[in-house]
């Protein structure tokens, strides 16, 4: 199907109808996504009277199985720790980190301290592209 796309692409017409497929999609893709949230919250309520709150689970109703995972991350509060660590002298536990100070770097470029050229080829742009389609009240 994919190349079914492709192949359009090269003399596709952008008509008001396909506008208003994508609007009524996106409508529709988002009613879908609120509903499926109100359910998950009935799961996840079911699973925590079930097997208590933040615990792992599984239910099975006919040939359907809802399990539930439990994902664990541990952050350490850079400042703190680094402060802790000094404390304890433990610096072979902390990096020292090289960056650019990119905010006085682009200061300097403007009021041409640093030529920007220097840096032309240090530089990523990166760029996204979104659609959004709305209905006009004609």
């Amino acid at each position: 199907m994919m190349t079914d796309a492709f192949d359009m692409e090269q003399s596709f017409e952008l008509s008001e109808d396909i506008l208003k497929k994508y609007y009524e999609l996106n409508i529709e893709k988002k009613e879908l996504e609120k509903e499926m949230n109100q359910i998950k919250k009935q799961i996840h309520h079911y699973l925590d009277e079930t097997f208590g709150k933040e615990q792992k689970g599984e239910v099975k109703q006919g040939k359907y199985k809802a399990q539930r995972v439990i994902r664990s991350s541990v952050y350490y509060d850079d400042e703190m720790t680094v402060q802790k660590l000094e404390e304890l002298n433990l610096e072979d536990f902390i990096l020292l980190v090289k960056q650019p100070d990119t905010e006085k770097l682009e200061a300097a470029m403007r009021i041409d301290l640093v030529k920007e050229e220097e840096f032309e080829n240090c530089k990523t742009n990166k760029q996204s592209q979104a659609i959004t389609v709305k209905e006009l009240s004609l």
